[in-house]
């Protein structure tokens, strides 16, 4: 008590008692406009006589407020969503880029939000837009594609650090879109392309590879086996027959024409 009447002085005192005054001689009817009514999510810092009154918020619930020597101030502690507009940014790499993204943040303390800055919500999203500009132009175009949430991160803490005296609370950084120029695009398209095509053909040259290993594997067992070798003969002739084909051309063998031929010489 000795602290507060210290701090409004003699003449702050003496208004202070005569608005208890007023609101005794025409109470029940002043007793209405002097209780306010604050909701859960919300904190109100009374002003008496221009100063912060007991040195935090009130609320929720029932506030008594003197008329002519208090004003307050409703402060919202609910989670605000900011939407940073695209931004205009020169990548690490010299490509130009639209960036936006969203800010979730909150107040924490009501008595710094409203006494330590002039409007908490402009500068929040002024800020924002400020540091996510900064922190992508120390970012190269693929890392900016990798790595949106780290760079989300460390966009957070440094918003969350700047405001703290604000009373403010950043619980979350999120990049939705990255738009690159169009020419960009095409050459990205075509460079994955290549890279596409590059890593087919080296599949395809595998495959051949392994094909041709097990071909040479099968020949080296049909050597050793001759009767396989015309079982195997005689199987593609009925894979042949089965589609259906009206002609069918097969090679004999060199050795069964030299015996049909030394048959008729020798008849």
């Amino acid at each position: 008590i000795a602290d507060r009447r210290e701090g409004i002085g003699v003449c702050g005192w003496i208004l202070v008692s005569l608005s208890f005054l007023l609101v005794l001689i025409s109470f029940p009817i002043s007793i209405w406009a002097c209780i306010k009514v604050i909701r859960e999510y919300e904190r109100a810092v009374v002003f008496r006589l221009g100063r912060i009154l007991s040195k935090k918020a009130k609320g929720p619930g029932l506030i008594l407020v003197l008329p002519c020597a208090d004003t307050f101030i409703k402060v919202d502690l609910r989670t605000v969503t900011c939407k940073i507009p695209p931004q205009e940014i020169l990548t690490k790499d010299a490509v130009t880029t639209q960036v936006d993204g969203v800010v979730y943040y909150r107040i924490h303390s009501a008595v710094s939000a409203v006494a330590n800055v002039t409007d908490v919500h402009s500068a929040t999203f002024l800020l924002a837009q400020t540091t996510l500009r900064n922190v992508l132009g120390t970012q190269s175009l693929s890392q900016l594609l990798a790595g949106r949430e780290e760079i989300a991160h460390s966009i957070q803490a440094i918003l969350d650090s700047a405001t703290e005296q604000w009373g403010i609370k950043v619980a979350r950084v999120e990049i939705k879109d990255v738009r690159i120029p169009v020419a960009m695009q095409r050459t990205m398209a075509a460079k994955a392309e290549a890279a596409q095509e590059a890593r087919a053909k080296v599949v395809a040259a595998e495959g051949e590879m392994n094909a041709s290993k097990a071909l040479k594997q099968a020949s080296m067992v049909l050597v050793e086996s001759p009767a396989g070798l015309q079982l195997r003969y005689l199987q593609t002739l009925t894979t042949l027959a089965a589609e259906n084909n009206s002609t069918i051309v097969f090679p004999l063998p060199i050795n069964m024409l030299e015996s049909l031929g030394q048959k008729n010489r020798g008849g």
